[in-house]
């Protein structure tokens, strides 16, 4: 389920008050940034059942036009809300899985994706995601970049987020 935002000319002051706070920040962002015109749709998406609950004041993903904007997913089991256990083979799998579940909520699928920013915990771990990521997409693979970071929430080994370009809703 989602929710639809037409964009207006100009939302009056008394009006955008009254939104959540959540759909407020998020409209004085996207203005703010220039990144919608008058006449486009913000969807902004329910959390899927499928991927784990943000577990701060962010959404999980936002679809502005065709474009799905996908917060980082960890290797958190949405129904436990922990990290899986098994090492980096078992968080990678279950970060896919949890991308998976948003895309589909979006009607899309990990082949839509065109852009894939990865968070390592240690760069030591970047053949085995290589492989894991090697079943889980197919060419042409999305352009990437890989980072290591000095930690990741929770104590995940890897974060994961994406840009997909979906066909028109």
């Amino acid at each position: 389920a989602a929710l639809c935002l037409p964009v207006p000319d100009s939302v009056p002051l008394a009006e955008a008050a009254a939104l959540p706070e959540a759909l407020f920040t998020v409209w004085a962002n996207v203005f703010e940034s220039g990144g919608l015109r008058t006449g486009e749709t913000l969807l902004i998406l329910e959390e899927s059942p499928d991927a784990p609950a943000a577990i701060g004041p962010y959404s999980q993903a936002i679809r502005v036009g065709d474009t799905l904007w996908m917060s980082g997913q960890t290797p958190l089991d949405p129904k436990s809300m922990q990290i899986v256990e098994g090492g980096i083979e078992a968080q990678a799998r279950r970060v896919f899985d949890n991308m998976r579940a948003v895309l589909a909520a979006a009607g899309g699928s990990l082949d839509d994706i065109v852009k894939r920013p990865i968070l390592l915990a240690d760069l030591g771990d970047f053949a085995k995601v290589n492989e894991i990521m090697a079943a889980n997409f197919r060419q042409p693979f999305p352009a990437r970049s890989t980072y290591q970071v000095a930690a990741l929430p929770r104590g995940a080994r890897i974060e994961v987020e994406a840009v997909a370009a979906l066909k028109s809703a």
